[in-house]
């Protein structure tokens, strides 16, 4: 069974080997005690049933693959979008492993982040100690500039009070008075990555601008704010920098990691690279207004702003598609007094005939999708002026508030009455109504193979295609640089479903004088 340097086999064709297929066998004869296969597949099939759907949809206790991740995770996003910042995690050191592999999964880079390790005895006694002791060793070692402190589940059970914890830090000498550590509360078993994306941002906010609001004037600067939220495509902070500069507007994008999860391989290793500055921070109260980019998940961060910066923060929505992205640049132009430029109306109008020239393609297919409220809603907004019929709509951290938004919205498109929208439900959920009522396409992350899979295994009349966009994509390389925001985003989404839909027809006709009704290369 060993490999020879002249042949190495990477695990799928290795293990099909005859000596890999037998020791498989041997296994599983001996220590399985697995069903036969008959029992497998009977219970298989009756898992795509309409019982098994209403058995499922009853479910309380249990959590099946939930599309969502834990509040950390989206603190340690949004730290790592701030100038020399280093996201410090209040927890175990298992915590901080799981939100450095998943993130260095989905961008394929290495993601500085620490922890102070707490272990039993932290559980017991409180992290007092833990914290003391991690704030110094990661200036020491690591020498951020600014430490960014969020919470696990460990540290939220117990009750540790970060304000408390980090005041003692520095009142023993462990870090300068001075030196910056702002910090969020970010339980794991409430909210979701978005949330503690949200917490996270308000405590940086606070940490700068809270006490030191006096000298501020709204407007002063000139500048437009923009609050991306918890946004894993690099190529949207990209387009919309672009957009801002073609439109000569000056802004300030609070939170941009776009650089340090992007870094060259040119011989130089980037601990730290671009970022949100701290000046740049202490000066957003005296822009002119400031945007979210994704409302729906930023409650914190707009009342913390509407409170304490005395901006108005526009009702907009997130600028996927055509009309959302009107909607923005409008807004901008507004705010600002700058004209939308020529470029921008250029590529309105190509995505314009984009749209038209696919709408043959794409009408009247069934999509189901899910991911973060604000992603699927811009989604949902974008099928629908394909014409696309999105049937089933799942957001997992949905609330009854972004449901009903939801529906309102579909309402106004002929397309809308089927679709359903489900919040607080999971994957396994998802798999249920594929089976049930099928789509012809699913978009959404990686996880969605595993439906994919099942669908498959059905019979390939059932197999429903996974698109690939979201987060997280850790089974292909390079999609996180792409770009889902803008005019230029509706592009390259329309380009990737629609080319989906074209490649599914090759696959449904490539059989030879059966299926193959015709050869044209033209569609």
């Amino acid at each position: 069974m060993s490999q020879s340097v002249d042949n190495i086999k990477p695990s799928y064709p290795l293990f099909r080997d005859d000596d890999y297929k037998e020791s498989l066998r041997n296994k599983k004869a001996s220590f399985e005690e697995a069903h036969s296969q008959e029992k497998i597949d009977e219970t298989f099939m009756w898992t795509t049933t309409q019982e098994y759907q209403d058995l499922n949809f009853q479910r309380e206790a249990l959590t099946v693959n939930p599309a969502k991740a834990c509040q950390p995770l989206g603190a340690v996003l949004c730290a790592l979008g701030f100038e020399k910042t280093m996201p410090y995690v209040h927890g175990s050191q298992g915590c901080v492993a799981y939100f450095r592999t998943y993130f260095n999964r989905h961008f394929k880079e290495p993601i500085a982040c620490v922890s102070d390790s707490m272990t039993e005895d932290a559980a017991v006694f409180g992290g007092q100690q833990n914290m003391k002791d991690g704030l110094e060793n990661c200036k020491a070692t690591y020498k951020p500039d600014m430490i960014a402190v969020s919470t696990t589940c460990m540290a939220e059970v117990i009750g540790d009070d970060l304000n408390a914890f980090i005041n003692n830090s520095k009142k023993e000498g462990h870090v300068p008075q001075e030196y910056p550590t702002p910090y969020a509360h970010t339980p794991s078993f409430v909210g979701s990555h978005v949330t503690g994306w949200d917490n996270m941002f308000e405590g940086i906010a606070r940490y700068f601008t809270l006490n030191f609001m006096e000298d501020k004037v709204v407007g002063s600067n000139g500048k437009l704010n923009l609050v991306p939220g918890f946004e894993t495509y690099l190529g949207n902070y990209r387009v919309i920098k672009r957009m801002m500069k073609e439109m000569d507007v000056d802004f300030t994008m609070l939170s941009d990691p776009d650089e340090v999860l992007d870094t060259p391989a040119d011989g130089q290793f980037r601990m730290y690279a671009g970022g949100t500055t701290q000046d740049e921070v202490k000066d957003a109260p005296n822009a002119l207004n400031t945007i979210m980019l994704q409302p729906n998940q930023l409650v914190k961060t707009t009342k913390f702003i509407k409170g304490t910066w005395k901006h108005d923060v526009p009702a907009l929505k997130i600028p996927m598609g055509l009309g959302w992205t009107d909607e923005f640049l409008m807004k901008v132009s507004e705010i600002t007094g700058k004209p939308i430029a020529a470029e921008l109306e250029k590529e309105r109008g190509r995505l314009v005939d984009m749209m038209t020239d696919s709408h043959t393609w794409l009408h009247g297919k069934k999509f189901a999708l899910w991911g973060d409220p604000d992603y699927v809603e811009g989604m949902t907004k974008f099928l629908l002026e394909l014409g696309c019929e999105p049937t089933h709509i799942l957001a997992n951290n949905g609330n009854k508030r972004w449901k009903k938004m939801m529906d309102a919205m579909l309402a106004t498109y002929p397309q809308g009455s089927d679709c359903e929208v489900h919040i607080g439900k999971d994957l396994w959920h998802m798999r249920s109504l594929v089976f049930t009522n099928q789509p012809d396409f699913m978009i959404g992350n990686s996880y969605g193979k595993f439906i994919q899979r099942d669908t498959l295994y059905k019979g390939k009349e059932f197999e429903v295609p996974l698109i690939r966009l979201g987060f997280p994509i850790f089974d292909r390389h390079h999609l996180h640089r792409q770009t889902t925001l803008g005019y230029e985003g509706a592009m390259q989404m329309l380009t990737t479903i629609v080319n989906a839909v074209l490649e599914r027809l090759d696959d449904d006709t490539r059989g030879m004088q059966t299926t193959d009704y015709n050869y044209d290369l033209i569609r």
